[in-house]
């Protein structure tokens, strides 16, 4: 199968579960030329800083514009992110952001828990590069009202892609075509901006 050759450097930032093999954003990984991804934490896993502190070290060996591609609380690290660092971002895809007010399944750590770690608050500003927000209608993690509220935040084009779960491996995810779609979409913005410091 022919590879996917963008203009920009895209950097896979996964949420909390990291590299799991079945995964989209593994599998997209795979079928890009120009790609890196954020590695897992060894300690404190749940450190917030501590992910963004990733981030930017992987964006740091980056020459060129960058495309972010997050999932679930790899949107709230990017945030984050942005919030504290700059580099020269041509756009995000955010897909599944969590709710950090919504009690979550009991698999996942508790908003107490999280907000010890550094997630919340969570930085309330328009971000400085387009971003596409691609949520689901049945998300556990998150009501959809909710994630459009994040995307009017953030400044992000809302795109409803319905009934989809958390759009991971327990959902059916696994390829998600789509996200090749968002990506060539956002390497077709002229000028990179940097993010705001």
């Amino acid at each position: 199968m022919e590879k996917i050759l963008t203009k920009a450097t895209v950097l896979i930032i996964p949420g909390l579960r990291d590299h799991v093999a079945e995964h989209w954003q593994t599998i997209l990984e795979t079928r890009l030329v120009k790609v890196r991804s954020v590695p897992p934490v060894e300690t404190d896993k749940l450190n917030c800083a501590k992910r963004v502190a990733r981030i930017q070290a992987e964006l740091e060996k980056i020459e060129g514009p960058v495309i972010l591609v997050a999932h679930s609380a790899g949107v709230l690290m990017t945030i984050h992110w942005a919030a504290k660092y700059q580099h020269a971002i041509k756009g995000a895809l955010l897909v599944a952001p969590p709710d950090l007010t919504q009690s979550w399944p009991e698999n996942y750590p508790s908003s107490d828990t999280l907000r010890q770690e550094g997630w919340s608050p969570l930085p309330s500003q328009v971000l400085p590069f387009p971003s596409i927000l691609a949520a689901s209608t049945n998300d556990p993690l998150a009501g959809y009202a909710a994630v459009a509220d994040m995307a009017k935040t953030w400044g992000s084009q809302l795109v409803n892609l319905g009934a989809v779960g958390h759009l991971n491996p327990a959902a059916g995810f696994g390829p998600w075509p789509q996200a090749e779609q968002f990506i060539q979409q956002l390497d077709l913005v002229d000028d990179c901006v940097m993010s705001a410091s």
